[in-house]
Parts: structure tokens; sequence; C-alpha cells
């Protein structure tokens, strides 16, 4: 094996890691937010998150990212540690599938329908058809295109790297590593280990080991103790991710790891007390990707099965390792971890919007309660939410537009942009709600009052922009266009009832039943309260926008409303239900 083989292999290296990484982000897109919604299911049911777990490594092929996640997951609050043990020993599980699939490198034979079987064979006509369904517009399709073309590129890698170690087969040198590795398995073990660490992916290196045994003579007492290493060495990664998080967060850390160890060291410790007593044949047999892939199966499925019904103890291991330490309380929204599934980060933005959107909502709700009776405790906790609702904006912001950066589909690029508008509407929403406090704590001080003309109008006004609020948060929360659409009428509805109410008010002013200094403050409330219903008609059209990317807020706005049905209908109902009291200085109903 030359200078150039080397170069050849870690050319073929380069290819397969890329595309294992192409064919898991395209599985990952076609997942979406189905990931989230998985991991939302791990509840208190072990059997459940230890099914959950393996099928979601199963999906994205690598059990490190689905560690990686879990650690951001709880540094940000949204999971538990208890819920993850079952989820880390089912991703043990999970990702052995990628073994199998390159196994398929492995298949030998002469008739027709196995050459047909063979990566060689059917690899490049995927690739094509990988290509042609990228080209298409549907984003779907470009996914699927995605994930064919990424499973080319992994087996074109696999075929280039058992090309380029074939020399190997012949070289003494290796062939004496080989005898060191079968009398002394610690040291394959950190072979294994080592060569993980560096790649950071334990599916990788089973690849690396599969390729190798197509062309070397590499016997099963060599390769049980790397791939066990290979197993140990996959903790890396959450080792790394576990630096600067929550008490709580690097406990997942260590729970993967005290999992990986102890299966490892159990292992490897009675495999070497077996092999130095007894001489087993089979131990001599060389390997090929296909046995690869069932010991690598059969022994993370046996280990889970008897680890299993200790994971609790797993959790209690993990408090040990990671004590309790006072430490400076800081407030994690969502974990910069979570960047590894884009789909499932999104989804997460999401409902922290949510999560905003209910601050805002207590806010106007206290907020304008405060204009009839002022309530000191309660003024504190709407400028605590206030201060709440200021650190979801920017912590959201900043995650969405990092997000942006990454490789997307169309859909989530048009989602995140739906989020960065709603995430702005909802933080003006509550930036007006605690100037309407202040308005209140205004007119509680004064010696004068609002009149009762003035009071009933605000009632008025601030009920329907309350429903205004309602019907547009309900569809930002179940994507209910329908009633989005609820929304255009009723804001309709609130402009002309403002309008006429400022009129009302003017008149008021000219005849002295109101003092300059309320007329301020009350067309101040007039204008917070249009501003907020703009704001949440912005939430609605999103919504909308959401489902036809192609319609544009102007056109919408500026359509032609005479002839929608619907939209009459709904306004002739906002209007009789939200009707100002008459007043004998000009007409205020609507």
């Amino acid at each position: 094996m030359d200078l150039f083989s080397i170069f050849t292999l870690c050319g073929g290296l380069a290819f397969f890691l890329y595309g294992i990484s192409t064919m898991s982000g395209g599985l990952e897109k076609i997942a979406g937010g189905k990931l989230e919604k998985i991991l939302k299911k791990m509840t208190s049911n072990p059997i459940k998150s230890f099914a959950l777990g393996a099928g979601i490594t199963a999906l994205i092929q690598s059990s490190s990212a689905v560690t990686v996640m879990l650690v951001g997951l709880v540094n940000s609050g949204i999971m538990n540690l208890s819920q993850t043990v079952s989820v880390i020993i089912g991703s043990n599980v999970g990702t052995t599938i990628t073994a199998w699939i390159l196994s398929l490198t492995g298949i030998q034979g002469d008739n027709f329908w196995v050459r047909l079987l063979k990566p060689e064979t059917f690899a490049p006509i995927l690739a094509l058809i990988g290509v042609i369904m990228i080209m298409n517009k549907n984003t779907r399709r470009k996914n699927i295109g995605t994930v064919l073309m990424g499973f080319a590129i992994l087996m074109f890698g696999m075929e280039v790297m058992a090309g380029s170690m074939a020399p190997l087969a012949d070289m003494p040198q290796f062939r004496n590593i080989l005898v060191t590795f079968s009398t002394t398995p610690l040291l394959g073990m950190l072979v294994g280990l080592i060569v993980t660490m560096i790649i950071q992916s334990s599916s990788a290196s089973i690849g690396i080991l599969q390729a190798l045994s197509l062309t070397s003579g590499i016997s099963f007492g060599v390769a049980i103790p790397i791939i066990l290493g290979q197993n140990l060495g996959s903790c890396i990664s959450a080792v790394l991710s576990a630096i600067g998080v929550s008490t709580n967060a690097k406990r997942v850390a260590a729970v993967h790891t005290i999992y990986n160890i102890i299966c490892v060291g159990v292992t490897l410790i009675l495999f070497m007390a077996v092999t130095s007593l007894i001489k087993i044949p089979a131990l001599e047999t060389n390997v090929n990707p296909f046995s690869i892939a069932v010991f690598h199966t059969v022994y993370n499925i046996i280990t889970a099965l008897v680890f299993f019904p200790f994971f609790k103890a797993l959790e209690r291991a993990a408090v040990w390792a990671i004590p309790e330490k006072a430490e400076t309380q800081k407030t994690v929204i969502l974990d910069e971890r979570l960047l590894v599934a884009p789909s499932f980060a999104i989804t997460e933005c999401y409902h922290q919007t949510i999560k905003m959107a209910e601050l805002v909502e207590f806010n106007y709700i206290n907020s304008t309660k405060m204009l009839k009776s002022y309530h000191k405790k309660k003024a504190e906790q709407i400028e605590e939410n206030e201060g709440k609702i200021d650190l979801y904006e920017d912590k959201l912001s900043k995650f969405l537009l990092k997000l942006s950066g990454r490789q997307l589909s169309i859909e989530d690029s048009n989602r995140i942009s739906q989020l960065l508008l709603a995430v702005g509407d909802y933080e003006r929403i509550g930036d007006h709600t605690s100037h309407i406090l202040k308005i209140a704590e205004k007119i509680n001080e004064s010696e004068s009052k609002l009149s009762e003309k003035a009071i009933e109008e605000l009632k008025v006004i601030v009920n329907a922009v309350s429903e205004m609020f309602e019907v547009t948060f309900e569809a930002y929360k179940t994507d209910n266009v329908r009633l989005a659409q609820e929304a255009e009428p009723l804001e309709a509805v609130i402009k002309k009832i403002i309008r006429k109410v400022k009129n009302a008010h003017i008149q008021r002013l000219k005849d002295g039943e109101c003092t300059p200094e309320l007329s301020f403050m009350f067309s101040d409330l007039l204008a917070d309260l249009r501003r907020i219903a703009a704001h949440c008609g912005n939430v609605a059209i999103s919504v909308i926008q959401q489902k036809d990317i192609s319609l544009g807020k102007h056109e919408y706005n500026h359509r032609d409303k005479d002839e929608d049905e619907e939209y009459i209908t709904k306004y002739q109902d906002y209007k009789s239900r939200f009707a100002v009291p008459k007043s004998d200085k000009t007409e205020a109903n609507v």
C-alpha cells in the first residue's frame, strides 16, 4: 500500500462521510416536524421511549446526533433526565441500521439477480434518479432525491475505500498487526475507540471496518474488540456537547458514556476471559460486511436487554458522577445543539413562540383590566412578563437566523420567515400592552376620571381586540387557515369603531366633558389597541401565507372583498356584536 493508496483512501472516506451526512439530512427533512412529535411522546414509559429512541436513530442514522439533541432538550428544559435514559439505550440499537445498509457491499455471485443487488450495480441508477428528483420543484421529491443521492455517494465511498485497502492483504506488516490484535484484544479496542473519536461517528468507523473486511483477512477475534471500541468511541460527541451546559444536561451525556463503558467493559472482560481459557475456532474465521453487521446488532440488542431493567440505576449513576452544584441560573430557551436537526429545531421554535404569545395574552388581558381597577402586584407581574417576552424575542430571533443559514428545504425556509414575523408581531403587542399599563397607572393617579361614555366605548373596543387576539392565536396554534381568515373582517370592524369613537371623543373634548390630559391618554389607548389589532392581523396573514406561499400580504389585503360572501357575512356578524353605544354627539355605531 503506497502513498497514492492512502490518498485514495482519504478520498473514499470523504465521499463516505459526505454520503452519510447527505442521506441523514434528507431523511431528517422528510421527517420534518414528525421528529418533534415523536420526542414529545417520550413519557415515563421506558419501553415506549426505548422503541422511539431506536426509531429516531434509525431515521437520522446517528446515535451521536440523537444524544446531542437530548442534551440540548434537557438544557432547554424541554425534557428531563429520566425521560432520556431509555431513549439513549434505544439509540444504541437504532444505530446498527447503517451497518446493515453497508453490508450490501459484501454480496458475492455472478448470477444476474445477485449482481443486481450489488450496490455497484444499482447505486449509479439511484444517483441518476436522485439527481432528476432534486431538479424537480416539489419539495418532498427533492428531499427523497437527496436521500437517494446520499446513499449512492455513500456506497461509492465504500467501494473506493475497499479498493484503496486491497493492497493491505499482501503486506506482511499488516498481517503482523492483525496477529497482534488477535492476541491483544485491548489494543484492538483502543484502535476502534481512537478512530471513532477522531471521525466522531461509530457508523462511519463500522463502515471503514466493513470496507477493510472486503479486502483483508480480518478474523472475528480481531473484529470484535474493534467493534466494542467503536461503540465506546461514539460517546465523544455527547461528551463534547455537554461542555458549558446545565448539570442535568451533563448527566444526559454521562448516562450515554456510563452505559457504553459498562457494556463494553463487561463484554471485553468476558471475551478475554473466555478466549484465554478456551480456543474457539469460529474466532479465526474471516469476517465480511454482513457478519460485522450481525455482530454489531446482536451485541447492542443483548446489552440493551440485559441493562434495560436497570435504567433507573443508570440515572442514579449519572447523578452520582455529576453531583449537584451551585451554578448561575441561566435561562436557555433554545439550545444551539438542536441545530443538528433543523426541522426539529424549527418545530421547537414554534412551540417557544406559543409560550411567548401566552405571556403576551396574559399581559393584554390584565393590562386592560387595570384601566378599570389598578393593582400594583398584578402590574409587577405584567412588567416581569414583559422582560420575559423581550428575552423570547431576542433568543428566538437569533436562533432562527442561525437556522436560516443551514441547508433547509423550501418549506422549512418559509416556516422560519413566518416564525420571525410572528415573533416580531407578538413582541410589539407586548410593548403596546406595557404602554396600556402605564396609561392605566396614570389614570389611577389622576384626579380626573374617564367619562362613562368613554368607558363604555373602551369596553367594546377592548372586547373586540380581545377576540381578535384569541382568533389569531388559536389559528396560529392550530395552523387553521379558515380561522385566520376571520381576523380580517374583525380588524376592519375594529378600525371603524376606533374612527367613530375618536370623533365622539373629539366632540366631548370640545364640549368640556373631558380634560386635555385624559384626552391624550384616551387617544394613546385607542392607538395602542389599533396597533395590537394590526399585529394580530399580521399573524393571521402569516398563517394563510404558510399554506399559500404565492399569496402576498398586499395582494391579500387589497383583493376585491365585495364578492367574498364569507367575508361579508363575518363582517356583518362582528359589526352587530361589537356596536358602540349610541351617542347624541355623533353616530358611534359602525
